[in-house]
């Protein structure tokens, strides 16, 4: 029987290596850069709206494997989500990595990096995109 862990570390580098939604979006209504300066990971999130839901989004960024990967999970999760749904379900991914609270079904593969909180200096890496995400929804 396999690992969790291993489960997990496979996802985590599907998406390093191979990100969903990495480029720029042609039309987009907002627009957020966040820079994680303990560091250096950067990322740039667009962001298109409809009615109420995230329609498209795409980031582009440099950065560790855990970074990278972590955006990558989030755009596919929050994209079609309505904006209450995915403020809701980025704030869970936080709690998460940074207080170690257990991970929810909605959280999909995200729950890939619920053993992040076990490594400190890893925390901000994981959480950069869910925060630059919070900060497109609030404002």
């Amino acid at each position: 029987m396999r690992d969790f862990s291993d489960l997990y570390a496979e996802i985590i580098m599907d998406h390093q290596k191979h990100p969903r939604n990495f480029g720029t979006l042609p039309i987009f209504d907002k627009e957020v850069q966040m820079t994680n300066s303990s560091c250096g990971d950067q990322i740039s999130l667009q962001v298109k709206f409809e009615d109420g839901k995230i329609k498209d989004i795409k980031f582009m960024g440099i950065g560790c494997a855990i970074s990278m990967a972590s955006a990558s999970v989030m755009t596919e999760i929050v994209k079609g989500m309505d904006v209450k749904e995915a403020k809701k379900i980025s704030g869970e991914f936080i709690e998460m990595v940074t207080n170690g609270k257990e991970p929810v079904d909605d959280l999909k593969d995200a729950r890939a990096f619920s053993g992040v909180n076990k490594y400190p200096m890893r925390v901000k890496c994981a959480t950069l995109a869910w925060h630059a995400i919070q900060k497109a929804l609030s404002d």
